[in-house]
């Protein structure tokens, strides 16, 4: 199995993929720049090469997560800057040798007419990809709850109605689909089908591995380490991460920190419950 987590870039992106790799993880995601900002980063090219050679060389796969501002349905004020700021995350993905650029799922822009905000949202890709020729892929992210970006379909449909699909992989974050409700923990293995069915889970890139401070529908995006103070049960995870379609797939922790864990013990953890390593 492939387990990772989230990492900081403050010792630049080879100091990333070092501390990835020291953590034990075979899988990682970091920011692009700072998190709070869309201001496009002039960023070290050479680092950038060395962490993909440094991935190459230990077999890690990375994804990059855009900046918080980020938005697929943005003002009219802030559209030319959030692609330009995407399209800067794209390059350095790509020259960090990552799978792909995670991008949450648009939100509503007009309760009157709901369809506008996925005009706006398809709008806003094609925008994006028209202007990139890299191997790096936009990875569209399922929303914990709303109106928007919870259900398969939406994902798969908004990848179709692109100009660029072959652009456009996803990542499924397994908080955000329990706190929706369309993962209840009971239902594994009917989503399971209906992504089979969508071709959804063919276009999955990789998966955010979080476990749900609240309850299945809550809509709340509080995440929990797997194995405590989660909702999601260990034997609930079971049929997810050991299905054959996901082996080759990174599963990578965004899961808090201050809980009384730290990512190097989790990463032992999942390994001994999913990932075939012995417990001492």
């Amino acid at each position: 199995m492939i387990f990772g987590c989230h990492v900081s870039i403050k010792e630049g992106y080879l100091g990333a993929a070092k501390l990835a790799y020291k953590k034990g993880a075979s899988a990682f995601q970091f920011f692009p720049k700072n998190p709070r900002s869309l201001v496009v980063k002039e960023f070290d090219h050479l680092d950038a090469l060395g962490c993909k050679e440094f991935c190459e060389k230990y077999q890690l796969q990375s994804i990059i997560h855009t900046p918080y501002p980020t938005s697929l349905t943005p003002t009219v004020d802030k559209r030319n800057l959030t692609i330009q700021s995407i399209i800067n995350d794209l390059s350095i993905a790509d020259a960090c040798g990552a799978i792909g650029v995670v991008v949450h799922f648009g939100s509503p822009i007009d309760t009157t007419n709901p369809l506008e905000s996925y005009h706006l949202m398809i709008d806003m890709l094609n925008s994006v990809l028209e202007q990139w020729d890299g191997q790096a892929l936009i990875l569209l992210e399922n929303i914990a709850g709303g109106s928007m970006g919870v259900t398969l379909e939406e994902h798969v449909q908004v990848r179709s109605l692109s100009l660029f699909p072959e652009k456009i992989g996803f990542c499924f974050d397994t908080c955000h689909a329990f706190a929706s409700g369309l993962w209840n923990g009971e239902n594994t293995k009917e989503l399971l089908q209906k992504g089979t069915t969508l071709n959804y889970w063919s276009e999955v890139k990789a998966f955010h591995l979080n476990n749900s401070k609240y309850n299945t529908g809550s809509g709340k995006d509080r995440h929990a380490n797997i194995f405590q103070n989660g909702f999601i049960k260990e034997t609930e995870f079971d049929d997810l991460l050991t299905s054959p379609m996901f082996q080759h797939l990174p599963f990578i922790l965004e899961t808090p920190k201050d809980d009384g864990i730290s990512y190097e013990e989790e990463l032992v953890q999942l390994q001994q419950r999913w990932g075939g390593l012995k417990e001492h």
